[in-house]
Order: C-alpha cells, then structure tokens, then sequence
C-alpha cells in the first residue's frame, strides 16, 4: 500500500460464547470492549448452544393444549402452496415430529404459538391502536388487543389497518368496475407486520404494537437487529437470519415469508410504486420500529427547513386536508 507492505490480521468471531477474560464475560459494541450484563450472558449462552427461543421445549404442555383442526388447516394450506409432503389427515403427534415441532414426546415452544387452542404466552398477543392526531396519547379512536395464534395475529392486524386508512374509490371512463386504492401499500404494511410477528424476541415480555396516525403507520416489535448489522443494511441486499428459525419455516411453508431476506426491499419498493416515501427502519436497542409515512414532510424534515411555527401548521394542515 503506497509502496509499503503490511501485515493484515483478521480476528474470527469466537463460535463459543459468552467471551470470558479475567473471569469477567465481555462483548463487541462497535470498535468497544464492554462488559456483558447477566441477562446479556444468559442469552449469549443460549445462542452459542444454537437454541433458539421457539425450539425450546415447553414443559408441562401435551398434545392436549393443541388444536387439531389447527394441524390440518396448516398442512393443508402448506402442500398446496408449497407442496409440503406431508398428508393433511397425518396424526398431529407425527406431522409435528416431521415438522420439527414436537421432540422426545414434548412440544416446543413453536408449536404453541402455531396451533395451541388457547394463547399460551402472554407476550404474544397484539396491541392495535389508532390515535385520533400524530402523537400516541389519549383518546383512542379504535383499540384492539388480538390474541390467538401467530397467523391469527398477522391476519387480523392486517385487517385493523385497513379499516383505520382511507381509501379513494373512483371511476373509470369505459371501465364497469370502480377502481379503489388504499393510502398505504397493503402488501407492505402485512410484510412489516409478519416481520413483527416472526422475528420479534419472544423472551422479552413485551408485545408487538400497530401504532395508526393520521399521517403515518409504525410497527414496534421488542427485539434487536442481528449483532453486527446497521439500518443501511437493510435497505440493501442480505440473507435472512431469523431469530426464530423454527417458527420462520412453518411461515415459510404457506408463503407468509420467502426466506430470501428481501422483506424490507419489498417495502421499500412497494412504497416507492405508491407515491410514497420508503419506509423508516428504527433500532432503539430494545425495539425494531418500521414507520410508513403519507407524506416525506415529517417533523423532523420541516426542522430542517427552519420554518417558524405558523408555516409548520400551514404545512400540517395541507398534509391533512390536501389544500
């Protein structure tokens, strides 16, 4: 380099974890050393044991807790869009045993998410919300709290949004049919809302929320991005590292995922194909947050723009009413 040699050194990424020096566990947070905390090290265990969270046995639960009708449906569904090889009138116990659900006659925690008759975690329920303005505070305009399986969550958020956005319906010239378009891309808001769903934590007690504004849309689901991975790599091609692989490929199986990592170039283009700007992608350290927005004006561009208080509010109130 510039007429010199140098010595280039790579340092893997240990495979056993958690790190230990001095006795005392330590992680990577950019060019840093820092000390792991105890919850950090306990997840840094399970994960360098490749355990994940949904493959996890959960005790004390049988075939009992499950909905058969569940099972059929699933399979079902997954040979017909998949071709899934397992007959949809196969015993619950050996389908799940064939789909990696059910091991040394005990139920994972994936499966309980997928077919249990009854929720059987807490944290895996959904907040709906519409809020009457832009700002998440009191009165509430439309509250839903949906429980029941993952599909149940992704398919009744889905219809949440679309009964809390506008629609324009009008008329074409020779056409009999109405034409009619929602104010967001309906396939990007179900992509950020199976996202939500399948890749959230699952060992934090919070739950995903589906935040609906007057001018935008956001999808909060507890959890992180993978170690080592920024918002602009997202926005670029990448592989798919799901965090719940286990229940990711029962997704994969009825086509709510493709297992390409290109779920948030979906929405991005979807977005751009609407009009609309790309939507913002968030890592607040305990959350994921993916915000659609009706309009690329948002605060905290018209900051930007230095404009006084009355041009701000001239400027919100054509964004609401369009004049």
């Amino acid at each position: 380099m510039n007429g010199k040699e140098i010595i280039t050194i790579k340092v893997e990424e240990s495979k056993s974890k958690p790190v230990f020096a001095f006795d005392r566990a330590y992680k990577r947070v950019g060019r840093a050393t820092v000390r792991a905390t105890s919850e950090e090290i306990r997840k840094m265990a399970l994960e360098g044991k490749r355990i994940y969270w949904d493959e996890q046995i959960c005790e004390g639960a049988g075939l009992k807790d499950l909905d058969e009708e569940k099972v059929r449906r699933f399979l079902k569904e997954a040979r017909r869009q998949r071709g899934l090889k397992i007959p949809e009138d196969t015993l619950p116990d050996d389908a799940l045993m064939r789909l990696k659900l059910f091991r040394d006659g005990k139920l994972t925690n994936a499966a309980l998410l997928l077919f249990a008759r009854e929720p059987a975690f807490i944290q895996s329920e959904m907040k709906c919300i519409r809020f009457d303005g832009n700002k998440p505070v009191k009165p509430y305009i439309d509250f839903q709290t949906i429980e029941g399986n993952v599909f149940d969550l992704v398919d009744q958020a889905a219809d949440f949004v679309l009964r809390n956005i506008r629609k324009a319906i009008w008329l074409v010239p020779g056409q009999i049919q109405r034409e009619e378009k929602h104010e967001y891309p309906p396939d990007a808001i179900r992509e950020a809302i199976v996202n939500a769903v399948v890749h959230r934590d699952y060992s934090s007690p919070s739950k995903v929320q589906l935040r609906v504004f007057d001018d935008s849309i956001e999808v909060w689901n507890p959890g992180k991005l993978p170690e080592g991975w920024t918002i602009e790599r997202l926005k670029q091609k990448h592989e798919s590292i799901p965090p719940n692989p286990l229940l990711f490929k029962q997704f994969f199986w009825v086509r709510y995922v493709e297992d390409v990592g290109g779920g948030t170039l979906d929405m991005i283009h979807a977005c751009e194909n609407w009009g609309l700007p790309a939507p913002d992608f968030e890592d607040t350290g305990t959350a994921f947050v993916v915000t659609f927005r009706k309009s690329a004006l948002t605060p905290e561009m018209l900051a930007k723009l230095k404009l006084n208080e009355r041009q701000i509010k001239a400027v919100d109130f054509v964004k609401q009413h369009g004049k």
